[in-house]
């Protein structure tokens, strides 16, 4: 959130292109590997042990969004009239997509047998390797 938070502030200040560039290409990296984390770890874990899939169906389709708008960004200059437009509805499909997993996924989870510790550890050992191989440190 706090990197969508910078970039809307430097759109605002008509940052230079190669800033702004800069940390939308940083943007993209930490929501491919937040999403391939969720892919590979949480969902198969939350389908396993809901009942209900539909929420974790919904979040699939956030992450195909999502992905087609990375695709998008990362094709583009940031002189191009959508750019900025572009990251800042990413950053609002980030943030309803946070807030869904925080206020529903996340509880019903907590709620089964899985071990949200162990998970947890899985998800940051995954998060640790795919941004060791994108060269990406942990400021975000």
């Amino acid at each position: 959130k706090q990197l969508f938070d910078d970039y809307e502030e430097l759109a605002d200040d008509n940052a230079p292109d190669g800033e702004r560039q800069a940390l939308a290409v940083r943007v993209c990296a930490m929501l491919t590997v937040h999403a391939t984390i969720e892919e590979e770890i949480l969902y198969p874990a939350a389908r396993d042990a809901l009942d209900d899939e539909s929420l974790i169906d919904e979040a699939t389709v956030e992450h195909a969004s999502a992905k087609a708008l990375i695709a998008e960004i990362e094709s583009m200059k940031p002189s191009e009239r959508l750019y900025d437009a572009k990251v800042k509805v990413l950053g609002e499909y980030v943030r309803h997509h946070i807030d869904e997993e925080e206020e529903e996924l996340l509880p019903q989870l907590a709620d089964t047998d899985v071990d949200l510790d162990e998970l947890g550890v899985q998800l940051l050992e995954r998060k640790q390797e795919l941004m060791l191989e994108m060269g990406l440190d942990e400021l975000a």
